[in-house]
C-alpha cells in the first residue's frame, strides 16, 4: 500500500502557539487535548500529522484490535488477557480522522449483527475510539457534530477508556488518545459545557507578513516537487524536536509545582471568573509540560503565564464592556422632543377615531387627520403608525432586565422526518441508535436491528425452514426489521425584538427583556440554539448570530439600547434572511420564531408605500415556509386607545398571538 507523504513539522511556517499546544499534549496527555479555532488553510491537520510522524514508534501487542502496550500489564484489554500474544510489533502513532457523518456505533463500537446471526453469539465490533488508542483523534469542524457524539468523545478522552453498554453487551477497552478539535466560530459555537472539556484552546489565522507568506509558498513548492529530498534536508531539525519531546517525557514525572505557583494559578482563574476547577488543573498540567519542555524540574512563573493563555481563552467569563453612550442631541432638539411628547399626551384623539381604536383598528378618519399634522409634531407618529414622519434625534436608553419567570413548554409539531441532534424540547424521529423504540420497519438503512420484530416475521416459516437447517431459528434476509426510534432534540429559537423608542414607554422594554430572558433560560435548559435580531432607527441588526451560548445572548440583551423609529419590515426581512441560512445548513430544521413588538411600524423600505402594509406583506411571505413556527408577543399596553397592529402581524404570519401581560400565565401555549 502506498504511504502518504507527510509534511515535516519543522517546516511549518509560523503558527508557533499551535505547534506548542500540540507538543505539550504529546509530552503530557493529562492536559486533555486542544481545540483550534480559526480559518481554514492554516496548517491545522498538517501540524497534527507532522507531529505524529516525528514521534517514536510504539510497541503494540500482535493482533490486538486496541493497540495495547504489552509492557503495561495493568491496562491490557480482554483480548490480550485471554489470548497470549506471541510477539510484539512496532508501528508509528496513528492519526485517526473523525468523519462528520459518523454514527454512535462507528465511534464507540457495537455489536456485529452479521456475526451474531451466523454464530448465535454477540461479538463486539471496535470503533474509532479503539483505533485512536495511543494516538491522535483529529475531529475537524467539531462544532458541527451532534452534542451527544461530542459527549462520547470527550468522556472517553477524560477517563481514558471507552465503556459500551447497550443491546445486550457490556464492554470496556482502553482509549487514551490526544484529542485535537478544530472549528470555525462563524459556523456556530460549541456549548460552554463541551468547550470546557478541552484542555487548551487557541485562535489561528493566516500570516499577514508578506515575507512569511512568501517563505510558506517556497517551502510548499519544494515539498511538492521532491518530498523525499525536502524531508532529508530537515531530518536533523526533525530529530532534534523528537529528541526534545522524548527528553521532556522523561523529565515530566520529576517536575515539581511549588505552593506559591498553585496560589498563582488559583488567582489567575479567580480573576478570569472561570466556572469550576478544570481550568486550575489544566494550567497546572500544562505548566508542568512547559517546564519539562524547557528542561527544568521546577515550574516557573513564566510557565504558568504561558499555560494560562492557552487554558483560559475559552473559559474566561469577563463581563463584556458596556456599549459607548450615544451622542447627546442638541438642546433645541431635546426641548422640541419634550414639547412633542407633552403635546402627544395632551391632545386627545378624535371622537370617531376613538370608537374604531377601541376595537383594535385605526380608523381612516384618524389616519387622514394625523397625516395632515405629520409635519407639526410627533404625536402623529403615535396616533398613526402607518405614516413615516420626518426623522429626528432620539435619546437612546438602556433598560434593566425585568423579572424572569418559569415558562411553559414550547414545542414544534412532530412529523415523519428523520433528524439528528440532542436536546430536551421537541420529539422527532431519529436516524441514530438512540431514543425510544416505537415500532419497526422493513426499510433497512441504519443497521438498527429490531430483534423482536425480526423473530415475529420469521416465525411462520420455521417449520419449513428447519428441514434444510440445524439451527433452532432460521432467519432469512427478508425477515430483517429495523427499529424506528423517537427522541427529543433542541430547536432553533429566533428572537425578532422591537427596540424602537415606543418600547421605552411605561417600562415596556423592561418587561420585554424579562420575558426574553425567561425564554433564553428555558432554551438553555432544553439545549436550544438561539439568535437575536433587533430593529430600531432605520434598519435591523443581527445582534446574536445562531449560537448555543445563552450567556452571550443574555449579556447583549442586558446592554441592548432602546430608541429611534420602528422599521418593522426591516426586522422581518432580517429574520427571513437568518431563517434562510438556517435551512441551507439544515433543511430539516424546525425553527421557532418569536416576534416581540407593538406593531407600530413607521419606517418603510420603499418610501412610497405604507409601513404597515409593507410589514404585512413581508409577514405573509415569511409565513410561506411552513417549516417555521411563529409566535407574536404583543407589547402594546392596555389602555383606552389600542391599535391592535400586532394581532394583524400575527394573522399574516399564521402565528400564535399573545399579549405581553399574559407571558407569565400558564396559558402561553
Amino acid at each position: 500500500m502506498k504511504t502518504r507523504k507527510v509534511y515535516p513539522f519543522s517546516a511549518i511556517v509560523g503558527q508557533e502557539q499551535m505547534k506548542l499546544a500540540l507538543i505539550l499534549n504529546a509530552i503530557n496527555p493529562k492536559i486533555g487535548g486542544v481545540l483550534i479555532r480559526g480559518e481554514k488553510g492554516t496548517a491545522k491537520s498538517t501540524a497534527v500529522r507532522a507531529l505524529a510522524a516525528l514521534l517514536p514508534e510504539i510497541p503494540v501487542a500482535h493482533g490486538c484490535p486496541y493497540s495495547c502496550d504489552p509492557l503495561d500489564r495493568n491496562r491490557l484489554c480482554d483480548f490480550c488477557r485471554k489470548n497470549a500474544w506471541q510477539r510484539v510489533d512496532h508501528r508509528k502513532i496513528r492519526v485517526v480522522d473523525f468523519p462528520l457523518n459518523a454514527t454512535e456505533d462507528r465511534i464507540s463500537g457495537g455489536i456485529d449483527f452479521q456475526m451474531a446471526v451466523k454464530t448465535g453469539r454477540p461479538q463486539f465490533q471496535p470503533g474509532l475510539l479503539a483505533k485512536a488508542h495511543r494516538g491522535f483523534l483529529y475531529v475537524d469542524e467539531i462544532n458541527l457534530l451532534d452534542d451527544h457524539l461530542v459527549d462520547i468523545i470527550l468522556d472517553a478522552a477524560a477517563c481514558g477508556e471507552n465503556i459500551v453498554e447497550r443491546e445486550g453487551i457490556s464492554f470496556c477497552h482502553p482509549a487514551r488518545f490526544i484529542l485535537v478539535g478544530t472549528m470555525n466560530p462563524e459556523e456556530g459555537e460549541l456549548r460552554p459545557q463541551l468547550l470546557d472539556r478541552f484542555g487548551l484552546c487557541l485562535e489561528v489565522a493566516a500570516a499577514h507578513d508578506v515575507e512569511e507568506r512568501a517563505l510558506l509558498m517556497e517551502c510548499r513548492e519544494a515539498f511538492d516537487s521532491d518530498p523525499a529530498g525536502f524531508a532529508a534536508e530537515l531530518q536533523e531539525a526533525e530529530a532534534e524536536i523528537a529528541a526534545s519531546i522524548e527528553r521532556a517525557r522523561k523529565i515530566l514525572p520529576a517536575v515539581e509545582v511549588q505552593a506559591s505557583m498553585r496560589h498563582f494559578i488559583s488567582q489567575l482563574c479567580t480573576e478570569s471568573n472561570v466556572a469550576g476547577h478544570r481550568a486550575d488543573l489544566v494550567i497546572e498540567q500544562a505548566a508542568i509540560a512547559l517546564a519539562a519542555w524547557a528542561g527544568r524540574k521546577i515550574v516557573a512563573t513564566e510557565d504558568v503565564k504561558a499555560a494560562a493563555k492557552l487554558a483560559l481563552l475559552h473559559r474566561s467569563r469577563h463581563v463584556a464592556p458596556p456599549q459607548p453612550p450615544p451622542p447627546e442631541p442638541d438642546k433645541s432638539s431635546e426641548n422640541e422632543n419634550k414639547g412633542d411628547e407633552q403635546q402627544s399626551t395632551k391632545d386627545p384623539p378624535a371622537e370617531g377615531a376613538n370608537h374604531d381604536q377601541k376595537r383594535g383598528k385605526p380608523s381612516s378618519h384618524a389616519e387622514g387627520a394625523s397625516s395632515e399634522q405629520s409635519g407639526e409634531n410627533d404625536a402623529a407618529s403615535e396616533d398613526n403608525p402607518s405614516q413615516a414622519p420626518v426623522e429626528r434625534s432620539v435619546q437612546e436608553k438602556i433598560f434593566e432586565i425585568g423579572e424572569t419567570f418559569r415558562m411553559r413548554r414550547i414545542t414544534q409539531h412532530k412529523d415523519r422526518l428523520l433528524r439528528r441532534g440532542s436536546g430536551r424540547r421537541s420529539r422527532t424521529r431519529t436516524s441514530q441508535k438512540q431514543g425510544r423504540y416505537v415500532r419497526s420497519t422493513m426499510d433497512m438503512q441504519r443497521n438498527d436491528l429490531a430483534l423482536d420484530a425480526t423473530l415475529r416475521a420469521a416465525a411462520p416459516y420455521q417449520k419449513r425452514r428447519r428441514k434444510d437447517s440445524h439451527l433452532a431459528v432460521v432467519i432469512r434476509p427478508r425477515d430483517f426489521r429495523e427499529k424506528v426510534r423517537e427522541k427529543r432534540i433542541g430547536n432553533f429559537f429566533l428572537f425578532i425584538v422591537d427596540a424602537s423608542g415606543s418600547m421605552g414607554a411605561r417600562g415596556r422594554m423592561r418587561a420585554t427583556k424579562g420575558a426574553i430572558m425567561s425564554l433564553l433560560l428555558d432554551a438553555y435548559q432544553k439545549r436550544d440554539r438561539v439568535a437575536l435580531v433587533c430593529f430600531r432607527g432605520r434598519d435591523a441588526t443581527l445582534m446574536v448570530p445562531p449560537t448555543s451560548s445563552i450567556d452571550l445572548a443574555g449579556k447583549l440583551l442586558k446592554d441592548l439600547p432602546v430608541g429611534g423609529r420602528t422599521p418593522l419590515t426591516a426586522g422581518l426581512l432580517k429574520g427571513s434572511e437568518v431563517l434562510r441560512n438556517c435551512f441551507l445548513k439544515d433543511p430539516s430544521a424546525q425553527p421557532i420564531v418569536l416576534v416581540l413588538t407593538d406593531g407600530r411600524g413607521n419606517v418603510a423600505i420603499n418610501e412610497a408605500s405604507s409601513p404597515i402594509r409593507e410589514a404585512l406583506l413581508a409577514a405573509g411571505r415569511m409565513a410561506g415556509d411552513q417549516r417555521s413556527k411563529f409566535i407574536v408577543v404583543d407589547t402594546e399596553q392596555n389602555g383606552l386607545v389600542r391599535f391592535g397592529l400586532s394581532a394583524e402581524i400575527a394573522a399574516a404570519l399564521h402565528a400564535q398571538y399573545f399579549k405581553i401581560d399574559n407571558l407569565k400565565s400558564e396559558n402561553l401555549l
